[in-house]
């Protein structure tokens, strides 16, 4: 920051305090801060007044929607400049609440290459009722049994639509010819 004008924290602040963010993080993810992140959540989901169905609800979708990122990353391909690279594989995500849902939001780099396939899985997904969702989850589940850990069949994105009974709100922008940043909002009415 160069001078006190650019420091406008209490902007941010205010911000996240009239859009009732409960928790927020931006930066790269490692399997110890992907921990940590989600016992937080947990700490503060615990001291909501909620019923422990949403709470937990809230959670699993939460441990989706963190995973799908945190296993995705390694797709950002090496870059010469560094700062590029952290920038790339950096990702940004929300959990808030509002009078009638909590939802949350997550933000990640993507290769363009892969916006038209996870496109078509999430179109796939948001147009199945509750019962072709249930049907398809265990068809995809049956047939990905080979799969690595890191999936790529959208048993997550499947998952995030079958506990939320929401549709899945997502958006790509251009970052340049290479990359495209993802961004996902879930909503879990209470």
């Amino acid at each position: 920051m160069e001078d006190k004008e650019s420091l406008d924290l209490y902007h941010y602040y205010r911000s996240m305090q009239e859009n009732n963010i409960i928790l927020s993080f931006k930066g790269n993810i490692t399997a110890d801060l992907l921990t940590s992140i989600l016992e937080i959540t947990e700490n503060k989901l615990e001291k909501i007044q909620e019923q422990p169905r949403i709470r937990r609800k809230v959670f699993n979708i939460l441990v989706e929607c963190l995973q799908n990122v945190y296993h995705h990353m390694d797709e950002m391909e090496e870059e010469e400049d560094d700062n590029l690279v952290n920038s790339k594989s950096s990702v940004i995500f929300m959990l808030g609440q509002d009078d009638e849902s909590f939802f949350i939001t997550t933000g990640n780099h993507i290769l363009n290459d892969k916006v038209s396939i996870l496109t078509e899985k999430i179109e796939k997904i948001n147009k199945l009722t509750d019962e072709e969702l249930k049907s398809f989850y265990k068809e995809v589940l049956t047939k990905s049994e080979g799969l690595s850990a890191k999936g790529g069949a959208g048993l997550g994105l499947i998952d995030m639509a079958r506990k939320s009974g929401e549709k899945l709100v997502y958006e790509f922008q251009d970052v340049d010819e290479k990359y495209a940043f993802f961004s996902m909002y879930i909503k879990v009415s209470r």
